[in-house]
């Protein structure tokens, strides 16, 4: 979970300095600070999410090595046929 600074008591207070209830000021203070929090978790890749794809990343460069090698044996095999039956 990604954690965010929010000042919900100063929050509060300038919503009480505008007319705002005290009980409705923190309450909304709270409110702000959950929506917060939420948009970061939601938008924000933590470390582990870059290490999921890193390795990821390193597993399909691997299998992709792997498929280029495989490739070019058999590319070679058919060329060697090929002539082979020309000469």
């Amino acid at each position: 979970m990604t954690t965010i600074t929010f000042d919900t008591l100063k929050f509060a207070q300038r919503l009480e300095q505008a007319g705002v209830p005290r009980d409705q000021a923190v309450a909304m203070a709270e409110v702000q600070r959950e929506s917060l929090a939420e948009i970061m978790d939601a938008q924000l890749a933590t470390k582990s999410d870059i290490q999921d794809v890193r390795l990821k990343l390193i597993e399909h460069d691997g299998q992709f090595s792997l498929l280029k090698w495989m490739l070019g044996v058999l590319l070679a095999g058919v060329l060697s046929l090929v002539l082979k039956a020309f000469f």
